[in-house]
């Protein structure tokens, strides 16, 4: 059996970074049978077991059905079931052990995201010899979210057992040290608290991508050639792009409503503009993303059933995910990037995109509630939930004047490759080793 990349951020960001460190990668192999040892080319990789149980109620229960929704704003409904917090601990601690037996004396650990919240605790009480860092890649939640969550006491004890807690933004570095201070004896400030006895350090460390990888990508003549082949094969069109997984807090509908309202009121028109939505599966069997795909690909047939004209379709929709060549060529390809979540810890897409801009040319237009918003401010930025401001970006995205266009993709450009990936985790290790 071979092995599958898996999509979103956390595996995008960490890939380079563990191959160029050369560190162990301890994590879910994906299966439900006995743990396999991987055969990867550029990765050492540790696998950890989980059965059946445990993806329904670990990982497609608490994490997704209860954590993903609630740190996103409860955009969908968080469910709140007890049977699920005992598995969600139970691979915690199965996670801590497999660190455990696998550190060295006085090793750096670095624990990822929201699966794993009750690791730095674990491991510390075992191995207080180790240096631990986490980082969440999501949103933390505003108190008033947070307070909602029956185990908020024993999820905020497992986050103090790090000695750096790092997020996207300040404001979560925030959340997370205020309700640390409310339901914990943690006491301290917004970027320090101190936890029995322990300093624990709370950041903000945007984290980014490989910025070189994907302008060599961009650079290449294979990609050149693809991307122009995608232009000739959308009719040389105005081509507006969206790359999301398949998720409730990506704005996929209320993107789509939008070019629809500007189809309808003639502004723009099938002959002039496609729109190419890449949608990406993942997490199909939790809670809210039947519904989702649904909206979408009913969105997608009005659309195309109302405007389309004669060779001429105004939704290209893939449900599927792209190799990274592909991807690049879709980026080069692109007029305008639209990438407008309604609640997202940063969204790399966006970062991608401007990578791949290596003649500056491009338009990005960025939700204000995505944590890249926080950088990228030369981006055009719009609230997704104002269907007439979101008509308008658009329209003002794709009559830029080509000037304007250049100088606010070329700060974009200076942002990302200066603040890559590896600047990202540099100064997260940095901070954790000081």
């Amino acid at each position: 059996m071979g092995w599958e990349r898996s999509p979103g951020g956390l595996v995008s960001a960490m890939q380079p970074v563990i191959e160029e460190r050369g560190a162990l990668w301890v994590g879910w192999d994906g299966g439900t049978g006995a743990a396999r040892i991987p055969a990867f080319d550029t990765l050492s990789l540790s696998p950890v077991r989980l059965n059946r149980t445990d993806v329904d109620h670990y990982y497609h229960g608490f994490c997704n059905s209860t954590l993903w929704p609630l740190y996103h704003d409860a955009i969908h409904p968080p469910q709140f079931h007890r049977d699920w917090w005992r598995p969600y601990r139970d691979v915690n601690a199965r996670f801590a052990r497999a660190i455990v037996r696998r550190a060295g004396r006085r090793a750096t650990v670095w624990v990822h995201d929201y699966h794993l919240q009750l690791v730095p605790q674990i491991v510390r009480l075992t191995r207080p010899d180790l240096r631990i860092g986490f980082f969440l890649h999501i949103p933390f939640p505003a108190e008033e979210l947070f307070a909602w969550l029956p185990w908020r006491a024993a999820l905020l004890r497992g986050l103090l057992g790090a000695d750096v807690c790092a997020f996207q933004t300040e404001a979560s570095a925030a959340n997370f040290s205020r309700v640390a201070r409310r339901y914990t004896a943690a006491e301290g400030t917004d970027r320090e608290l101190e936890a029995e006895g322990r300093r624990v350090r709370c950041i903000a460390a945007p984290i980014s991508v490989d910025a070189d990888q994907f302008e060599a990508l961009a650079r290449s003549d294979s990609v050149q050639r693809r991307a122009a082949e995608i232009r000739r094969q959308l009719g040389g069109r105005r081509v507006l792009l969206s790359v999301d997984r398949l998720d409730y807090t990506k704005g996929i509908p209320t993107r789509l409503r939008a070019f629809e309202e500007l189809l309808r009121k003639g502004r723009v028109s099938a002959q002039r503009v496609v729109h190419v939505q890449v949608a990406v599966p993942s997490r199909e069997e939790a809670v809210g993303y039947d519904e989702v795909r649904r909206e979408v690909e009913q969105t997608v047939g009005r659309i195309n059933g109302s405007f389309s004209e004669p060779g001429l379709t105004p939704v290209h929709y893939f449900r599927r995910s792209l190799p990274k060549e592909e991807l690049a060529a879709y980026y080069v390809a692109a007029d305008v990037m639209v990438v407008t979540p309604l609640r997202d810890g940063m969204n790399l897409v966006a970062k991608e995109y401007v990578a791949c801009r290596v003649n500056h040319t491009g338009v990005l237009v960025l939700s204000e509630f995505a944590g890249a918003a926080r950088e990228l401010r030369r981006a055009v930025q719009v609230n997704p939930r104002d269907v007439d401001a979101f008509c308008g970006v658009l329209l003002q995205a794709l009559s830029m004047d080509g000037r304007e266009a250049k100088m606010r993709m070329a700060v974009l450009r200076t942002q990302v490759r200066r603040h890559d990936v590896f600047y990202w985790a540099r100064t997260f290790l940095h901070t954790l080793e000081e």
